[in-house]
């Protein structure tokens, strides 16, 4: 499903309320839509610094526990987006000055830099993406997810 698509179709949807409509989608997809839940982990949604990182990795990655011990995986997944959201976007901000990949004139790549802060912010991320992303009730409910509503 195109990313528009996606989030046309679930832009009004609590899915606390209806976890049977939430589709876990690739990647990142979704993130910034799925209510409550972008609402209650984007407020801590910080990297720019390794120490701000680690605290807002640590937040959401004690949000993803609670999900998993409530048995809500929606509220886990999205944790987890957020997770792998802050890895990817620091490592951007690491890449490239700004966080801008391509020139808006030209479409061309812009150069690459070197930020040893956002890399490191980065790195603590993906620890705790990876984390999520391997735990094994998250793992079990991703699957019993999957059988039960997405056929």
């Amino acid at each position: 499903m195109a990313g528009q698509e996606y989030a046309e179709q679930y832009r009004d949807i609590d899915f606390r309320e209806h976890p049977e409509r939430y589709r876990i989608g690739k990647g990142e997809q979704g993130v910034l839509i799925a209510e409550p839940y972008k609402s209650e982990i984007l407020p801590h949604w910080r990297f720019r610094t390794p120490e701000i990182a680690r605290e807002s990795s640590d937040t959401i990655y004690a949000m993803f526990e609670r999900y998993l011990a409530d048995g809500d995986f929606a509220g886990a997944d999205m944790a987890r987006k957020f997770l792998q959201m802050g890895w990817t976007r620091a490592r951007r901000y690491a890449n490239h000055t700004g966080g801008r990949k391509y020139d808006p004139d030209t479409g061309d790549e812009l150069p690459r830099t070197t930020d040893a802060v956002k890399a490191e912010a980065a790195a603590i991320f993906y620890e705790r993406y990876v984390q999520a992303r391997e735990h094994p009730k998250y793992v079990a409910l991703k699957g019993e997810h999957k059988r039960r509503h997405e056929g």
